[in-house]
């Protein structure tokens, strides 16, 4: 990322336990609460980027949005309506 376009977040009234909770997370990592926090904040952000994108594509019916099992059953309904050669039966 590119430092001039970085802005700061505050969040206030963070129990102690919470924060006690989040920095023993951070160490564990091997890392410092704030790039900790940083972390978890750019994971959700991409989290609901990738909703958003997924939402773009409610509704279609082209089968993007098949259950397992119906694709392979469409083929196959397809196929028998072919025929043995590949023409309509």
């Amino acid at each position: 990322m590119h430092n001039e376009c970085m802005v700061a977040l505050q969040i206030r009234d963070v129990p102690e336990e919470v924060r006690d909770a989040l920095a023993a997370q951070a160490k564990a990592r091997g890392q410092s609460l704030q790039a900790y926090l940083l972390d978890l904040v750019e994971t959700q952000a991409r989290r609901l980027r990738n909703t958003a994108a997924l939402d773009r594509f409610a509704g279609r019916s082209d089968g993007a949005r098949s259950l397992p099992g119906e694709s392979a059953a469409e083929l196959n309904d397809q196929r028998e309506q072919r025929g043995p050669w590949g023409s309509a039966a």
